[in-house]
């Protein structure tokens, strides 16, 4: 019995149709009713805009929502001096100022985030530095 490989790749190369006589692009159903649609895409904005100047609050929804990026909130930096002592005393100023009204709760949160991490990170470095010191004193390098 002879084993024959058949190569599994397609005979066409990346980015080359596989049907180059198939369909052409927007011939389909969304295709057609686009272009039905884009001899009278002028006349219908300037509908939605007399609609909107004349109150309609629908109209002008729609339009605003189609062309105006929306508004991200965002909170202006507010400087905050933690204390130098530990890092749970670090996350209870930040605690006190989001309770004071001086920081904003997204800020606050971030900052205890970040108080978290760093405090993985002085463990991370505590560890290393217990490892390095008991290799030490049993004579490894």
């Amino acid at each position: 019995m002879s084993s024959s490989k058949k190569s599994l790749s397609p005979p066409w190369k990346p980015g080359q149709s596989g049907n180059p006589a198939g369909r052409p692009k927007g011939s389909g159903e969304v295709g057609k009713l686009r272009k039905a649609i884009a001899a009278h895409v002028p006349a219908i904005i300037k509908q939605l805009t007399d609609q909107a100047l004349g109150g309609d609050v629908q109209a002008a929804r729609l339009l605003l929502e189609r062309t105006v990026a929306p508004l991200k909130a965002v909170e202006p930096p507010q400087p905050l001096t933690l204390p130098d002592g530990t890092l749970t005393d670090q996350g209870r100023a930040v605690l006190a100022a989001v309770s004071a009204g001086v920081l904003a709760p997204g800020q606050g949160a971030q900052l205890v985030a970040a108080i978290g991490q760093l405090a993985r990170v002085a463990e991370i470095d505590e560890l290393t530095r217990r490892i390095e010191q008991l290799e030490r004193s049993h004579g490894n390098p």
